[in-house]
């Protein structure tokens, strides 16, 4: 009996994880007959999971939305309560969990009924979230759980993609582009969400963020998976989103410690890398070098510039315009009580930090 329960679980999950299976792939991972499949199968109906079978000898299962809630140990309401704290999860991007949750949402949401569906959008749909901080693009859930099925399927994605000006298409203002990808994997950071994609059309690997993307089903067909880009591909999103999408790039030695940059520089913002010393580079770039100087200082991180040389250039034209504004506020012509307490050196006006 166990080990029957226990073959139950392991065809379950092949289930959730795969499109469609053919009974003699089951039957040769599962290392059983496929008559012992097709009971199996039964066993899984009569416990309410909705597994859909394909006509024919050529027929495969898969694992479909049913008329009830398959006997997960939740009721109706602490369903609803899942899939919408999954959502929000999703959506907002939370550190640690925003890629779980899509691949949670995905596998609750199939097999979520229509009546507990529409519970959940209503609750999102009419639901405003107070977030610390900027505000990111919002991303759809609905098009996270879509994206995470078709990488799950290996299935290509149609889509139009908007520029910096636009939004996906929904809202966009800016020019929209038409594009057919073989989606990977969904990364996420801690404010925006991006698919790593092979892009038909352009013969190479492109990353896309998620808040421009807007699907135009139908999708498909099937593809076989390319070797990724590279091995980590977080690493690999934040060198293009940080790095590569600038005109100019920079190296410099941060004098901290890794776990304390990280704090201050966040992925979407430069690729930290850890040195034996104690120190760690950050690998950077941005429209300009003066622009450049100005985002290395703002880390309020001591640093040593490694390249390129004339960054130190633009970092001596930001001392001599601070040294000048300075001047001028410490000049005879200063108004009566501005920073007369103020330490020697400190800007006026600057405040307790």
């Amino acid at each position: 009996m166990l080990e029957t329960s226990a073959r139950l679980l392991r065809l379950l999950s092949l289930l959730q994880t795969h499109r469609e299976w053919s009974g003699a792939d089951l039957a040769g991972r599962l290392g059983v007959s496929a008559r012992t499949v097709r009971r199996d199968v039964d066993r899984l109906r009569e416990l309410g999971y909705p597994v859909n079978a394909g006509p024919g000898t050529g027929g495969g299962y898969r694992l479909g939305a049913g008329a009830e809630l398959p006997p997960l140990l939740l009721d109706d309401d602490e369903a609803v309560a899942v899939a919408v704290g999954l959502r929000t999860a999703a959506g907002q991007g939370i550190e640690g969990i925003g890629e779980s949750s899509v691949r949670a949402l995905a596998k609750l949401e199939q097999v979520l009924p229509d009546r507990l569906r529409r519970r959940v959008s209503a609750l999102n749909a009419f639901t405003v979230p107070m977030l610390r901080g900027p505000r990111a693009a919002t991303v759809d859930p609905a098009v996270l759980t879509e994206l995470a099925h078709l990488c799950r399927d290996a299935e290509r994605l149609r889509f139009e993609y908007g520029d910096r000006s636009g939004a996906g298409g929904r809202t966009a203002t800016g020019s929209l582009t038409r594009r057919t990808v073989e989606p990977h994997r969904l990364v996420c950071t801690e404010r925006r969400w991006y698919l790593v994609a092979w892009d038909l059309d352009r013969e190479d690997w492109r990353t896309f963020r998620v808040d421009r993307i807007a699907p135009k089903p139908p999708h498909g067909p099937r593809f076989t998976p390319r070797t990724p880009p590279a091995d980590d591909l977080a690493a690999y999103v934040s060198r293009g989103v940080s790095t590569a999408v600038y005109p100019t790039h920079a190296v410099v030695r941060l004098l901290v410690p890794l776990t304390e940059a990280a704090e201050r520089i966040s992925p979407s913002a430069g690729v930290l890398q850890a040195e034996t010393d104690g120190s760690c580079l950050l690998r950077t770039g941005a429209p300009s070098l003066d622009v450049m100087a100005i985002h290395i200082l703002m880390t309020g991180l001591p640093f040593e510039v490694l390249e390129p040389a004339e960054l130190v250039d633009s970092l001596r034209t930001a001392r001599d315009r601070l040294d000048a504004a300075l001047a001028r506020a410490e000049g005879p012509g200063r108004r009566a009580g501005d920073g007369a307490d103020r330490t020697p050196g400190t800007p006026s006006g600057s405040g307790a930090a």
